[in-house]
């Protein structure tokens, strides 16, 4: 199966190409965040240790985080493969990630990073806050901790993956559709 990485600064647009990108290509569309708070919805035993680590103000230990993204591997059938959206999000879950993946036979087959420069990343952001509400995206000084933690924290990932062959620069400016474009192409070459 297909294991594919997509990253990008906030505001990149990952998230609406990841939905996309999943139809298109038959993917399981993994979102960490989306994973855990389902976890705890419905009460499975793993969702009830995240709820404990989480009641205690901790972040859910790596370990559990691989945990719940093999059980969804494990669990998943008649689907081409897995996209990743915004995991790993350190060089560690990067190993562990590749560990779990190669128990099962499979490994990273792209780490598409989607490029987009600093004031059009602003402009979106901005732009977003006024269309969806979100309050997080109004701030100037708190968007620009955004862009700089994502910098300071996905470097050494990009880097990583760089090393391992594995990394795709994908311009992420542009129209959603043309850039949608971009990304596919990137994937096609695996359904070849």
């Amino acid at each position: 199966m297909l294991n594919l990485l997509i990253f990008g600064p906030p505001g990149s647009g990952k998230g609406t190409q990841s939905v996309r990108l999943a139809e298109k290509f038959n993917l399981i569309h993994l979102s960490t965040g989306d994973m855990l708070r389902a976890e705890i919805a419905s009460g499975t035993e793993l969702g009830k240790r995240m709820s404990a680590i989480m009641a205690k103000g901790e972040l859910v230990p790596d370990e559990v985080v691989i945990e719940m993204i093999a059980s969804k591997i494990d669990s998943a059938k008649g689907f081409s493969g897995f996209l990743y959206d915004g995991f790993p999000r350190t060089v560690e879950q990067a190993v562990a990630l590749e560990k779990m993946l190669g128990r099962r036979g499979m490994k990273i087959d792209s780490m598409l990073v989607l490029e987009v420069d600093h004031d059009e990343l602003v402009k979106r952001l901005i732009l977003r806050a006024e269309q969806s509400g979100r309050p997080d995206d109004k701030n100037p000084a708190v968007i620009e901790n955004r862009i700089d933690v994502y910098k300071e924290k996905t470097e050494p990932i990009i880097n990583y993956f760089k090393k391992k062959g594995v990394y795709q620069p994908v311009n992420g400016v542009g129209a959603i559709d043309d850039i949608f474009m971009r990304l596919s192409e990137k994937i096609e070459i695996f359904f070849k």
